[in-house]
């Protein structure tokens, strides 16, 4: 049976099927609400997959993170104030619509955008998720030890105005994920004599401390409410005309976007801004760009949805995490003890091909859902965050308790909150220190299995493909320091 079969064959039990418009339901009520970002959402309802099987628990996360991820455009229209990051591009023309009377039909661009990227994305990401596992499966512990090295160091992408504290972020990670036993001695590092540390910090306290108890901590020392400009919304209707239209830019983006996503660290983001940026150099000059352009709306909310479809090539097939939801994904694998990486294609392809058309369904919810309830998500983003975020902090009380029952569990979770809320106050950068956390020991126990294959010898490193790798990793870095460097100076005379 192809794994195509066996996907659709498991994707067909009730209790599979009713978690993608559970989650996408979750997703589009989270991803609404300016600071619940689809990351925190994952993280909130991560422990609630504890129970499900792999499949069940992943299918519910996806849904979420779709939801959200369209989601974000709907405060992004409404009040210029992207719910979650990657709705940030979708501000340059969605809010200039609705000063002009036409937030419905901005409404209506993205959610069709939305769906249309994601679908093309999830196709693209069928095609080159698996070409690129069975690729990786002749890749031995050398080839991922490097993989894992330039996964590290494209966090450097993401560590925001200074790549320093990018650093700083993950070598907190690398310190984090070192707490436990040696995973080749077997003898524990860290501990200092507690029983609850030698078995290491679990991945769920820690994921939601850092984001959900982080940010709800955050957003209650702000206590601003969202409000709703109360001008007319207008029409939900686009015309058939535009739909025309814009099917060159949807496609365009998507393309753009799901490239970019599948860079680890990139993000969808910088994705819509690139595919906006491309769709505004073709539109010509006389096309009102930043004025309220539909296809501005379309290029940045097809892209990011592509984008997020991207992230997901290198998680299923590497099991590196492509940006911060995946590393939750990631996470929720290996809690249900599936080990992600290439050989999960072989060894559990229902798991792999029914997440695909899980993907592809929960698209289609988001459309009927969008469709029917747009009208319901615009009051979502009123909710007053005197009543919304103490609810969140209950969450992941609850949540980080469930795992195992147990109150150190908690008080990870809660140094974990404080943790992120000092370091978002200080501005550096939370996803280094997650994806640290996770690609970390992975890079650990490869270097060292290499070296004891290889007898203390250091030659392995410059085995070919090895070698190809860091020195993509060291250029990436490069790369990155150029970049920074540019931004300072351009920011610099600029303040002149």
């Amino acid at each position: 049976m192809s794994g195509w079969a066996e996907g659709f064959a498991v994707l067909q039990d009730w209790s599979v099927l009713a978690m993608v418009p559970i989650g996408v339901l979750l997703g589009v009520s989270i991803g609404a609400i300016p600071g619940l970002s689809a990351t925190v959402g994952m993280a909130m309802f991560l422990p609630f997959t504890f129970t499900l099987d792999p499949l069940t628990g992943l299918v519910l996360l996806l849904g979420i993170y779709n939801g959200a991820c369209y989601a974000g455009a709907i405060p992004a229209v409404l009040i210029n104030t992207p719910g979650t990051p990657s709705s940030a591009a979708t501000t340059l023309d969605g809010y200039p619509m609705a000063q002009k009377g036409r937030a419905g039909e901005a409404l209506t661009l993205s959610l069709l955008a939305s769906v249309a990227g994601g679908l093309i994305g999830t196709a693209l990401l069928a095609f080159f998720a698996p070409v690129l596992a069975r690729y990786a499966l002749s890749f031995g512990t050398p080839e991922y030890f490097a993989i894992a090295v330039l996964a590290l160091t494209i966090i450097a992408s993401i560590g925001g105005g200074q790549i320093s504290k990018g650093f700083v972020a993950a070598a907190l990670g690398l310190l984090i994920a070192s707490i436990g036993f040696d995973p080749v001695a077997g003898f524990p590092r860290l501990s200092f004599g507690s029983s609850d540390l030698s078995g290491g910090i679990q991945l769920i306290p820690l994921l939601v401390g850092i984001f959900g108890m982080a940010e709800a901590l955050t957003q209650l020392e702000r206590a601003i409410a969202s409000r709703l400009d109360r001008r007319e919304i207008g029409g939900f209707g686009i015309g058939a005309g535009w739909a025309r239209r814009l099917l060159p830019t949807t496609a365009g983006a998507s393309a753009i976007g799901f490239g970019t996503g599948m860079l680890p660290g990139v993000g969808g983001d910088i994705g819509g801004y690139i595919a906006y940026n491309e769709a505004k150099r073709f539109g010509g000059a006389a096309a009102p760009f930043g004025q309220g352009e539909p296809r501005g709306v379309v290029a940045a909310e097809a892209a990011n949805n592509a984008s997020n479809m991207g992230s997901l090539v290198p998680t299923f097939a590497l099991g590196i995490p492509g940006n911060t939801q995946a590393a939750v994904l990631l996470g929720a694998l290996l809690i249900a003890g599936v080990q992600p990486g290439p050989g999960l294609f072989n060894t559990a392809p229902e798991l792999i091909y029914g997440s695909f058309l899980g993907m592809a369904l929960a698209y289609l919810c988001l459309l009927a859902i969008g469709l029917l309830g747009i009208r319901l998500w615009i009051r979502v983003i009123r909710i007053p965050s005197v009543y919304l975020w103490p609810i969140v902090i209950l969450f992941c009380v609850v949540g980080a308790y469930a795992v195992r029952n147990t109150t150190f569990d908690v008080l990870v979770m809660l140094l974990a909150g404080v943790l992120g809320y000092l370091m978002t106050k200080a501005r550096y950068p939370v996803a280094p220190l997650l994806i640290a956390v996770i690609v970390g020991p992975i890079a650990e126990e490869n270097f060292r299995r290499s070296m004891i294959l290889h007898q203390g010898s250091y030659e392995w490193l410059l085995q070919p493909l090895t070698a190809s790798i860091l020195a993509f990793a060291a250029a990436s870095l490069v790369f990155s320091a150029w970049r920074h460097r540019g931004r300072a100076r351009a920011e610099r005379e600029m303040a002149r």
